[in-house]
């Protein structure tokens, strides 16, 4: 029985895991360029019982020999799903929304442990006053937004217009006439599975990447030079998340009969305890 029970508990350590996660995608089915993610199962490890003494009388056996006994199941991996969101039209100039999947705008995070590059699908951009007459681009949480050579963009003059071609080139049109130019920077998430949610909308590289022996051109690629042709933006629009309210719901209900059969069993397995030790 205590197998029963063990086997049990590992597997409702889990399915509440795959409930964090279900329940993340619902609490952001409103947030912009979020990508829902999605758990994958694994078996933990099994126990194999040879209940046949000999193995040359099992004759066309198509099954392995024995009884295998599994101990629960694992989270083995939550996926980060890339599929292309809807897009809502805006008609504001600094909305901006990529029309193809796996691109990202580099923006510069800055916390306790010092500023690092993070990626975001999020293109809801503002101004922010640096002076009297400069300005700098950032995003709804105040982060700079980068320049294809990793810059923050900054602004100065009395902005009249601003332009963004599909390439991904801004185009500050002053009061004066004037013009400044800059190439957004941004990248090619090639294998998203790498990258760590950290907060606020907003995906990196793990810290124990070192440990990792994967060079970085093979999770990602700035998109610079003869790339940008490939970027792919959509002015006065936003994306919306990929989440499915009606997918993740099916999943919630699935998720809690899961739930409660694991409760189930370690119910009935303490019933059966409890009858096997009062025989006298």
């Amino acid at each position: 029985m205590n197998r029963t029970m063990i086997t049990a508990q590992n597997t409702l350590t889990q399915l509440q895991k795959q409930m964090d996660i279900v329940s993340n995608n619902m609490a952001n089915i409103d947030t912009t360029g979020y990508k829902r993610r999605e758990a994958n199962f694994t078996d933990l490890l099994v126990q194999q019982f040879n209940n046949q003494t000999r193995p040359n009388a099992e004759g066309n056996r198509l099954t392995p020999n024995g009884v295998r006994v599994g101990v629960g199941a694992k989270l083995g991996q939550s996926q980060l799903v890339m599929t292309q969101g809807s897009l809502k039209t805006t008609d504001r100039p600094l909305d901006l929304a990529f029309t193809t999947t796996g691109q990202y705008f580099r923006v510069l995070e800055q916390g306790e442990n010092g500023s690092a590059v993070r990626y975001t699908r999020d293109g809801a951009f503002y101004l922010t006053p640096l002076s009297q007459n400069e300005t700098m681009l950032v995003t709804g949480d105040g982060y700079p937004v980068l320049d294809e050579n990793n810059n923050p963009i900054t602004i100065t003059g009395d902005v009249k217009e601003f332009k963004v071609t599909e390439q991904g080139r801004l185009i500050a049109t002053m009061n004066n006439g004037s013009t400044s130019e800059f190439n957004l920077g941004i990248s090619l998430i090639k294998k998203p599975q790498f990258l760590e949610q950290k907060g606020g909308n907003l995906l990196g590289l793990p810290e124990n990447f070192e440990e990792l022996n994967t060079p970085v051109e093979d999770i990602l690629t700035e998109m610079s030079g003869p790339l940008r042709n490939q970027i792919a933006i959509q002015q006065g629009a936003l994306e919306q998340s990929n989440v499915d309210m009606a997918k993740e719901m099916t999943e919630l209900i699935n998720l809690q009969r899961s739930y409660q059969f694991q409760s189930r069993s370690i119910s009935i397995a303490d019933q059966m305890m409890g009858l096997v030790n009062g025989i006298r």
